[in-house]
């Protein structure tokens, strides 16, 4: 529950620039985060920091607990020892290939050449003791997850990066099974698990400092070809093979005439209900070890889900299916209960957008959740709900717009600026000029009555849909999903007192 009312900035890492073509948690995410504290901000939302797929997207990721090697920042790892200067300097891109949209194939083979050399050199070091003994108690800790998702990279590499299900060679191997010849691939990926969490705690560590929470992203469904499923096929819809019968999407929206297929697998809800929602629960409580709140994304699905059958070449073809509803959420409160407290503060944003019902909203008000109002839907006239911004439930997180969503400069101009009816709907709020809407947006969110205010860096920086960072719906070659990233020296201290000063006035400080 959001008792205080603040306000912070979204911004996933890998949009920070550096020089290595993609950002990650070095010396310029420390920067933002140091600006983001002066700029009065109390929050820095992220999106899922697990590792992304070929396109760059952290929702379909190869686990739904480790972390982005991408993000592990060569700089850090020059101060620890674990990289040389000349190594460092053959891993930077060019400005010209590094400056506005990262190139996720080009910064892999540049950084994972030289994450490969800090790995050889932290076993070296290792071998002496520098690292062992924090190595051991990182594996010690995270073993419910880290070594069977070590050992699924390293059998994929083995398999051509095929998926599991085409596997002919490790399909069925648990831990502590280690083939010798997987023995050194698998060494590679606990390390770099290793330095992704030992980097992201020391800057997490630094925000908390600075009085900043961080909050995270649960996706509700994990990828087909990930460890989750290859390691916890009983808990999936999926047949003999390891196919999936039945997939994950969301019926026609705002966002698709025909819907979107995401096609991830359906969990078998019963089969976890069996265990008390075990895995469910490591999930959630591994999420809230690196962050202090977590967006649970498509929270609808967890009252009824849209379940399609598996080879639909849409989503329209699917049926809603009744989810776990009150009891994994039960769970979930019962899990992080303290011995000092009968009612627990669930550290959970309900992601409560689309085709919601009633059940829906009574489901996150059981349990305390807060809900999240996105300005670019709730143009008034169609989705108000009745109630005045400055009204809205103080248990609630507003934003301009999400990741998912145009810029609001984007927006404003596509959407609204050539609809006359809705321009004069939308001056019954904000002035609507032009030049200075995505600051009248951002102004129009933090006198709203939710306790927590949240807007996305591109429109503190006032940047048209060039700036966008995923469209929903859309993937392939020439995509440019979660390629944005703002270019250095924009956070300025004007900026910087522009938002401190809005904070102060709306009381968010």
């Amino acid at each position: 529950m959001l008792t205080e009312r603040a306000s912070g900035l979204l911004l996933h890492p890998t949009s920070i620039p550096t020089r290595f073509g993609i950002g990650d948690l070095g010396p310029r995410a420390y920067e933002f985060v140091e600006w983001l504290g002066s700029a009065g901000q109390r929050y820095w939302q992220v999106l899922p920091l697990c590792p992304a797929d070929a396109g760059g997207s952290p929702y379909q990721s190869a686990s739904s607990y480790a972390g982005n090697p991408l993000l592990i920042s060569p700089e850090l790892l020059a101060r620890d020892g674990l990289v040389t200067v000349e190594e460092l300097a053959a891993a930077e891109l060019p400005d010209t290939e590094s400056a506005s949209k990262v190139d996720f194939a080009l910064a892999n083979a540049r950084k994972g050449r030289l994450l490969e050399q800090a790995v050889e050199r932290f076993h070296g070091q290792a071998v002496t003791g520098q690292w062992s003994e924090e190595l051991h108690q990182f594996v010690d800790e995270h073993r419910h997850w880290v070594e069977a998702h070590a050992l699924f990279m390293a059998a994929r590499e083995a398999n051509h990066n095929l998926p599991w299900q085409l596997w002919t060679r490790y399909s069925d191997l648990k831990p502590p099974m280690i083939p010798s010849e997987l023995a050194a691939r698998f060494a590679v990926h606990l390390v770099f698990q290793f330095l992704f969490f030992r980097q992201w705690q020391q800057l997490r560590d630094h925000a908390r400092n600075l009085g900043i929470r961080i909050v995270g992203d649960i996706p509700i469904y994990v990828s087909h070809d990930s460890a989750d499923v290859w390691a916890n096929r009983h808990l999936f819809q999926l047949d003999a093979k390891g196919n999936s019968t039945r997939v994950a999407g969301v019926p026609p929206d705002y966002f698709a005439a025909t819907g979107q297929l995401w096609n991830n697998p359906l969990y078998d809800w019963q089969a976890m209900e069996a265990d008390g929602y075990a895995w469910w629960i490591r999930r959630l409580k591994a999420s809230l070890a690196l962050v202090d709140y977590v967006r649970l994304d498509h929270f609808r699905g967890f009252e009824a889900f849209w379940s399609v059958p598996a080879g639909e070449p849409t989503a329209m073809n699917g049926e809603w299916v009744p989810g776990p509803r009150d009891s994994l959420l039960q769970a979930f409160a019962n899990s992080l209960r303290s011995s000092t407290s009968d009612r627990p503060n669930v550290p959970i944003i309900a992601e409560d957008l689309g085709m919601i019902t009633d059940e829906v909203h009574a489901l996150r008000q059981r349990f305390g959740l807060p809900g999240m109002k996105v300005l670019q839907f709730m143009l008034p006239g169609e989705s108000w709900d009745n109630t005045r911004p400055e009204d809205f439930d103080a248990n609630s997180v507003v934003y301009t717009g999400t990741h998912d969503n145009d810029t609001s400069l984007g927006w404003f101009r596509e959407k609204i600026m050539p609809h006359p009816d809705l321009l004069a709907r939308l001056r019954n709020y904000v002035p609507c000029e032009e030049s200075r809407f995505p600051w009248e947006f951002i102004e129009f969110a933090w006198r709203c009555g939710s306790n927590l205010a949240i807007a996305p860096l591109q429109d503190v920086l006032s940047l048209d849909s060039s700036a966008r960072m995923n469209t929903p719906g859309t993937s392939g070659d020439q995509s440019t999903n979660w390629r944005w990233k703002y270019l250095p020296g924009v956070l300025t201290d004007e900026l910087r007192n522009r938002l401190a000063d809005l904070t102060r006035l709306t009381h968010r400080c």
